[in-house]
């Protein structure tokens, strides 16, 4: 087994990317001087929900990709899909934001959602086929 490099420096990534999603949850909760919860502004509800949202995917997508990296898995999947994800939850918040069913929620938000899935899936089924040999 090997130290998963690549998954190590996206995982730092990611890490920074959740304390900006973090903040940007913190600077609504001061606009809306809301303490606890969405109190009744929606914007703060979606920052809320953006950034909840990556903490429940993001962690369980590092494991599996590092899972597979330090597996010996090849440097292209690993990279690929810490890429496509990275990407996709970089573009969620933004579909978050967007008018109900125009094109950038279907972009970002459902794109996202569906990259974010479909790392999940690659990545679960790799370890699998990996394992069951």
């Amino acid at each position: 087994m090997t130290y998963p490099v690549t998954t190590a420096f996206f995982a730092g990534l990611f890490a920074l990317t959740y304390v900006g999603l973090s903040g940007w949850v913190v600077a609504g909760r001061v606009a809306t001087d809301t303490l606890h919860g969405q109190g009744d502004d929606p914007g703060l509800e979606k920052r809320i929900r953006a950034q909840a949202n990556f903490g429940e995917y993001v962690p369980l997508a590092l494991l599996l990709v590092g899972f597979l990296e330090a597996g010996g898995a090849s440097a292209g999947l690993v990279r690929g899909l810490l890429v496509v994800l990275f990407v996709a939850r970089i573009l969620h918040p933004f579909g978050m934001f967007a008018a109900k069913n125009s094109p950038v929620q279907f972009v970002c938000r459902g794109g996202g959602i569906v990259a974010t899935f479909g790392v999940l899936v690659v990545a679960a089924l790799a370890l699998l086929v990996r394992t069951a040999g």
